[in-house]
C-alpha cells in the first residue's frame, strides 16, 4: 500500500448476525456458568412460593380471603412472584456481565474491533436477558401450575409478560452500567430500588392496602404493571380486572420503558466503547 493510502474500510456485518454474534457469545459463556446461577434464578423463587404461599398462605386463607376477593393466597400470590423474580433477574444481569465486558475484561472492546458494531453489542446482550428472563419465567410459570397456583390457562401469557417486565428494568439499568467504571452504585440500585419494588409494588398484598397517598406510586413502577397483567392472567380475570382497556395501558408502559431503556443502552455502550 502507497503512503498515503487510506487502509481500506472494515466490512461491517449484518446488523442481525451481529447480534445474533454476541447473543452466542453470552450463551456460550453461561454454559460454563450457569450452575452458580440455579439457587437464584431457580430455587429462592420456589422457596418463596413455599414459605409464603403455601406456609403463610396457609393462615391468610384460615382467617379470610375477602381480602383477596375470595381467591387463596397461593394463587394471589405466584403470578406476583413470578414477575418479580423476573425484575430480580433482569436486573442483575445488566449490572456485573455488562460491566465485565465494558470495564474488567473488555469483551465487548474486543468485538468491537471487530465488524461489529456498538448497536450489535447492545442488543445482542439485551436479546440474551431476554432469553435468559424467559427460560427463568418458563421454569417458574411450570412450579406455578404444578403446586396449583394457576387458575386459568392463561397463565402462559404471564411468560411474556414477566420477561418484558424484566426488561424494563434490564435495559434502563444496563445503560446506567455502561457509563460506570466500578459498581459501587449497583448495591444502591438493589438495596434502594429493587428491593422496595419487590414488596411494595403488589407482589405480597395488593397495592390499596398501601397508604392512599403511596398508591399513586405504583404506578412509576414496571413492576406494578407487570404483577397486575400477570396476575389477571393466572386468575382468569383479564379482561375484567385488569380490563382490556386497563390492561392495554399497563402493556403500553411495560413498553415504553423497554423502549426508552433500550435507546439509551445503545446511545451508552456506543460512548463507552468509542472512548475506549
Amino acid at each position: 500500500m502507497s503512503a498515503g493510502t487510506a487502509p481500506p474500510p472494515v466490512a461491517q456485518t449484518s446488523s442481525i448476525a451481529g447480534i445474533g454474534r454476541v447473543f452466542e457469545h453470552r450463551f456460550l459463556s453461561y454454559r460454563r456458568t450457569f450452575r452458580a446461577s440455579l439457587f437464584s434464578s431457580f430455587l429462592t423463587p420456589l422457596l418463596f412460593l413455599t414459605a409464603m404461599g403455601v406456609g403463610l398462605g396457609g393462615y391468610v386463607d384460615s382467617s379470610t380471603q375477602d381480602a383477596l376477593g375470595g381467591v387463596p393466597y397461593l394463587a394471589f400470590l405466584a403470578p406476583g412472584l413470578l414477575v418479580a423474580t423476573a425484575m430480580q433477574a433482569g436486573s442483575f444481569e445488566s449490572t456485573f456481565p455488562i460491566m465485565g465486558g465494558l470495564v474488567w475484561n473488555r469483551t465487548f472492546h474486543a468485538m468491537y474491533a471487530t465488524p461489529l458494531t456498538s448497536r450489535d453489542v447492545a442488543l445482542g446482550n439485551l436479546l440474551w436477558i431476554a432469553a435468559r428472563l424467559t427460560l427463568i419465567s418458563t421454569v417458574f410459570t411450570a412450579i406455578i401450575i404444578l403446586f396449583g397456583a394457576a387458575l386459568s390457562p392463561l397463565v402462559v401469557f404471564a411468560i411474556p409478560v414477566a420477561v418484558l417486565t424484566g426488561l424494563a428494568f434490564g435495559a434502563p439499568i444496563a445503560a446506567f452500567s455502561a457509563t460506570q467504571r466500578t459498581p459501587d452504585r449497583f448495591a444502591a440500585i438493589f438495596r434502594f430500588v429493587i428491593t422496595p419494588l419487590f414488596i411494595f409494588s403488589g407482589t405480597f398484598f395488593p397495592v390499596e392496602g398501601l397508604p392512599p397517598f403511596l398508591q399513586p406510586l405504583a404506578w412509576l413502577t414496571p413492576l406494578y404493571h407487570g404483577v397486575v397483567l400477570a396476575r389477571g392472567l393466572s386468575l382468569g380475570t383479564f379482561g375484567t380486572n385488569p380490563t382490556i382497556e386497563l390492561a392495554l395501558v399497563h402493556l403500553a408502559i411495560l413498553i415504553g420503558f423497554v423502549a426508552v431503556g433500550t435507546f439509551a443502552a445503545v446511545k451508552t455502550v456506543d460512548a463507552k466503547l468509542v472512548r475506549g
